[in-house]
C-alpha cells in the first residue's frame, strides 16, 4: 500500500514537474519587447490662434430708386468697374392714377386761388396809385397775390414729379440710378421690367445693384473663447483663402468683438482684418478664409515630441518614462509650457540625455495594415 502510494506522489511530482519546465519554456520563448527612445532637444516653439470666417469688401453699397416705377434700361453687368457718378439704370415711372388726380385738382385749386387775388391785386393797384388805400392794405394784397401764384407753380410741379419722376426728366433726374462710390458691380438683384419701390422711412426699397471696392477688403472670422483674451487690436497677422491656398496674405488685426455668441455650445467672438491685397490676384467676395494669428512664441526651450506623453488615469497629470541604467523604465512627472501640437516645452523632470520611451509605437502588425 505504502509503495502505492509512493508510485502515485512521484508521478504527480513528475506531472508538476513537466508543467513547470513547460512554463519557463514558454515564457522565456516569448519575444522581449523592445521600446525606441528618443532624447530632449531645444527649438523653438509656436502657438497659434486659427479663426475661420470670409472675405468681404470694406466698402460695398446697395443702390436703392428715390421713386417707385419699373426698370427701363439696365446699363451695366455684374463684374463690371464703375467710376463714382456713372449711370447704372434708368426707372421709368409708372404714377398711380389717383395720385395724378388728386395732383391734378390740387393744380385746378391753386390756379381758382391765383386767378381770384391776381384779380384782388390788379384792382388795389390801381386803388393805391390814386391814393384811396392805404400802404398797408395794398401790400397784404401783394403778399396773398405772391403766395397763390407760388402755391399755383408747386402743384404744377408736384404734378410732373408724379407723372415723370422729375420737374425737368434731364440727369438729375431721381429715375436715374447714379454710382455712389467707384467699383465693382458685384450684383445686379433685378431685371429690365421689374417693379421697384422707392426708399424711404418706412420701406428700405429695392436694390438695384450692389457695388464694392475690391482694392479694400477686410476679414471677417470667429475665435474660440480660449484664445480671444490673448487677441491684441493693431497686430500682424495671415489670411489663407480656401480658393488660392499657395499664398498668403498680410493683415492688421483691427477689431475684437467685446461680446461672445454661443454657438453649438462653444462661445465665439468676432474678429476683423484688414487685408492687404495683391492687385495681381483675382480677388472675389465672399471667399472662405482662415486666419492664422501667432499668440505666443518662445526661441530654444527644451521640448520633447507630445507623442511621448503618457497622462495619469486618475489625476491626469502628464509624465513619461524614462531608461534607467538597469535597462528598465521609471515614470517621471513633467511639467509642461508650450505647445504647438507637435512639440511641447519642458519645464521640470527631464533633462537633456534622458532617453524617453516610445510608448505608442506601432507594431510590425499596425504598420502592415496601415500599408
Amino acid at each position: 500500500m505504502n509503495k502505492a502510494v509512493k508510485i502515485i506522489l512521484g508521478l504527480v511530482v513528475v506531472v508538476l514537474l513537466i508543467f513547470v519546465l513547460k512554463y519557463f519554456k514558454d515564457s522565456n520563448s516569448k519575444d522581449v519587447v523592445d521600446y525606441a527612445v528618443e532624447e530632449p532637444f531645444y527649438t523653438s516653439i509656436n502657438t497659434k490662434a486659427v479663426a475661420t470666417g470670409k472675405l468681404n469688401p470694406e466698402e460695398e453699397i446697395e443702390l436703392k430708386p428715390q421713386i417707385s416705377g419699373i426698370v427701363d434700361k439696365i446699363l451695366v453687368e455684374e463684374g463690371d468697374v464703375v467710376k463714382k457718378g456713372d449711370l447704372i439704370a434708368k426707372i421709368r415711372v409708372v404714377p398711380n392714377e389717383q395720385s395724378l388726380v388728386s395732383a391734378k385738382s390740387r393744380i385746378a385749386s391753386a390756379k381758382l386761388s391765383y386767378d381770384n387775388s391776381k384779380v384782388q391785386y390788379n384792382r388795389d393797384k390801381k386803388l393805391f396809385d390814386k391814393g384811396v388805400i392805404s400802404v398797408q392794405t395794398f401790400e397784404s394784397s401783394e403778399l396773398s397775390f405772391n403766395q397763390s401764384k407760388e402755391s399755383y407753380a408747386q402743384a404744377q410741379n408736384d404734378y410732373q414729379i408724379i407723372k415723370r419722376g422729375s420737374i425737368s426728366g434731364g440727369n438729375s433726374a431721381n429715375t436715374n440710378i447714379i454710382a455712389q462710390i467707384s467699383g465693382t458691380i458685384l450684383e445686379i438683384p433685378v431685371r429690365e421690367g421689374d417693379q421697384v419701390i422707392q426708399s424711404n422711412n418706412f420701406n428700405a426699397g429695392t436694390t438695384i445693384a450692389t457695388i464694392a471696392d475690391m482694392s479694400l477688403m477686410i476679414f471677417e472670422g470667429k475665435v474660440d473663447e480660449a484664445e480671444v483674451g490673448k487677441l491684441e487690436e493693431g497686430k500682424d497677422i495671415k489670411v489663407v483663402l480656401g480658393a488660392i491656398n499657395d499664398k498668403e496674405f498680410p493683415a492688421t488685426l483691427t477689431f475684437v468683438a467685446p461680446k461672445g455668441k454661443e454657438e453649438n455650445g462653444a462661445v465665439q467672438f468676432t474678429i476683423k482684418a484688414n487685408v492687404v491685397i495683391d492687385s495681381t490676384v483675382n480677388i472675389r467676395a465672399g471667399y472662405s478664409a482662415n486666419a492664422e494669428i501667432d499668440i505666443e512664441n518662445k526661441d530654444s526651450v527644451l521640448s520633447i515630441k507630445e507623442a511621448l506623453l503618457q497622462y495619469n488615469r486618475i489625476s491626469e497629470k502628464p509624465f513619461v518614462e524614462i531608461l534607467k541604467e538597469d535597462d528598465k523604465f521609471k515614470k517621471k512627472n513633467v511639467k509642461l509650457g508650450v505647445s504647438d501640437g507637435i512639440n511641447v516645452e519642458i519645464i521640470d523632470g527631464v533633462e537633456i540625455g534622458d532617453k524617453i520611451k516610445v510608448w505608442n509605437k506601432l507594431s510590425e502588425k499596425d504598420k502592415d495594415k496601415d500599408e
